[in-house]
Protein backbone atom coordinates (compact mmCIF):
# COMPACT_ATOMS: atom_id res chain seq x y z
CA UNK A 1 0.00 0.00 0.00
CA UNK A 2 0.93 3.41 -0.93
CA UNK A 3 2.05 5.83 2.03
CA UNK A 4 0.00 8.80 1.79
CA UNK A 5 0.42 11.47 4.75
CA UNK A 6 -1.56 13.94 6.25
CA UNK A 7 0.11 17.42 6.40
CA UNK A 8 -1.20 21.25 7.47
CA UNK A 9 -1.75 21.82 3.52
CA UNK A 10 -3.08 18.69 2.50
CA UNK A 11 -2.30 14.71 2.11
CA UNK A 12 0.82 13.94 0.11
CA UNK A 13 1.50 10.90 -1.93
CA UNK A 14 4.05 9.43 -4.69
CA UNK A 15 3.11 9.34 -7.93
CA UNK A 16 4.94 7.61 -11.22
CA UNK A 17 3.78 8.92 -14.23
CA UNK A 18 3.77 7.16 -17.18
CA UNK A 19 2.82 9.41 -20.68
CA UNK A 20 1.64 8.81 -23.63
CA UNK A 21 -0.39 5.40 -22.29
CA UNK A 22 -3.66 4.97 -24.21
CA UNK A 23 -5.84 6.35 -21.93
CA UNK A 24 -6.12 8.02 -18.51
CA UNK A 25 -6.10 5.43 -15.92
CA UNK A 26 -4.73 5.06 -12.42
CA UNK A 27 -2.82 1.73 -13.26
CA UNK A 28 -1.74 0.34 -9.59
CA UNK A 29 1.44 0.69 -7.76
CA UNK A 30 4.86 0.86 -8.38
CA UNK A 31 6.96 0.73 -5.09
CA UNK A 32 5.40 3.08 -2.70
CA UNK A 33 4.30 5.06 -5.49
CA UNK A 34 0.77 5.50 -7.38
CA UNK A 35 1.37 4.07 -11.09
CA UNK A 36 -0.61 6.93 -13.30
CA UNK A 37 -0.98 6.73 -17.15
CA UNK A 38 -1.21 9.54 -18.75
CA UNK A 39 -1.98 10.15 -22.80
CA UNK A 40 -0.34 13.39 -23.01
CA UNK A 41 3.31 13.48 -24.02
CA UNK A 42 6.06 14.28 -21.48
CA UNK A 43 6.67 17.99 -23.47
CA UNK A 44 6.52 21.40 -22.18
CA UNK A 45 4.87 20.88 -18.93
CA UNK A 46 1.35 18.82 -20.72
CA UNK A 47 1.77 15.74 -18.72
CA UNK A 48 1.85 17.52 -15.69
CA UNK A 49 -1.10 19.61 -16.65
CA UNK A 50 -2.50 16.02 -17.20
CA UNK A 51 -1.64 14.60 -14.01
CA UNK A 52 -3.63 17.76 -12.50
CA UNK A 53 -6.32 17.60 -14.13
CA UNK A 54 -6.31 13.84 -13.94
CA UNK A 55 -6.26 13.24 -10.39
CA UNK A 56 -8.32 16.50 -10.20
CA UNK A 57 -11.17 14.45 -11.36
CA UNK A 58 -9.98 11.02 -9.75
CA UNK A 59 -10.37 12.73 -6.04
CA UNK A 60 -13.29 15.17 -6.90
CA UNK A 61 -11.01 18.39 -6.23
CA UNK A 62 -11.00 21.33 -8.15
CA UNK A 63 -7.50 21.94 -10.28
CA UNK A 64 -5.90 24.31 -7.98
CA UNK A 65 -6.61 21.80 -5.09
CA UNK A 66 -3.85 19.17 -6.47
CA UNK A 67 -0.07 20.40 -6.90
CA UNK A 68 3.34 18.76 -7.98
CA UNK A 69 5.64 19.82 -4.97
CA UNK A 70 8.47 17.58 -6.33
CA UNK A 71 9.45 15.95 -9.59
CA UNK A 72 8.18 18.54 -12.13
CA UNK A 73 10.81 17.30 -13.95
CA UNK A 74 10.76 13.68 -14.02
CA UNK A 75 8.07 10.64 -14.01
CA UNK A 76 8.57 10.32 -9.79
CA UNK A 77 6.86 13.13 -8.54
CA UNK A 78 4.84 14.35 -5.38
CA UNK A 79 1.60 15.29 -5.52
CA UNK A 80 0.15 17.67 -2.55
CA UNK A 81 -3.86 17.62 -2.35
CA UNK A 82 -5.73 20.34 -0.08
CA UNK A 83 -8.73 20.11 1.86
CA UNK A 84 -9.12 15.64 1.77
CA UNK A 85 -7.53 13.73 4.23
CA UNK A 86 -5.19 10.92 4.02
CA UNK A 87 -8.07 8.77 4.00
CA UNK A 88 -10.02 10.00 1.99
CA UNK A 89 -6.89 9.99 -0.72
CA UNK A 90 -6.92 6.62 -0.29
CA UNK A 91 -10.31 5.27 -0.69
CA UNK A 92 -11.14 7.41 -3.64
CA UNK A 93 -7.51 6.28 -4.96
CA UNK A 94 -7.74 2.72 -4.28
CA UNK A 95 -11.33 1.76 -3.65
CA UNK A 96 -11.23 -1.89 -3.30
CA UNK A 97 -8.45 -2.09 -0.45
Amino acid sequence: MIPIRDTAQGATFAVKVHPRAKKNAVSGEVGEALKVSLTAPPVEGKANAACIAFLAEVLGVSRSSVTIIAGETGRQKVVRVSGLSAEAVREKVIPNK
